[in-house]
């Protein structure tokens, strides 16, 4: 079977799909989520300037047609601190 790919909204990067976050505007009800549900994605690497370049610009928004809460911009900025602790162990 073939490998999975996706490309992130920031820096365009070509990727497998594991090594993304995905994003999904979950239809129908048009909310905006991380990881879960069926829907509008996008994918964003897992790297400070790429999501500090998607916020800044509205990638997210502009790719899921949808304005993108705050609070998902922090929930990521908070994943990526814990994977930098983890991978630091």
């Amino acid at each position: 079977m073939k490998p999975n790919y996706r490309r992130c909204i920031s820096c365009r990067k070509v990727g497998l799909k594991e090594e993304f976050w995905r994003i999904v505007r979950v239809f129908p009800s048009g909310k905006v989520q991380l990881d879960r549900g069926m829907g509008r994605s996008a994918y964003i690497c897992p790297q400070v300037s790429c999501l500090q370049a998607a916020q800044k610009k509205n990638r997210l928004g502009r790719s899921l047609h949808a304005s993108v809460p705050e609070t998902l911009y922090q929930s990521l900025s908070q994943r990526l601190a814990s994977n930098n602790t983890q991978n630091q162990i």
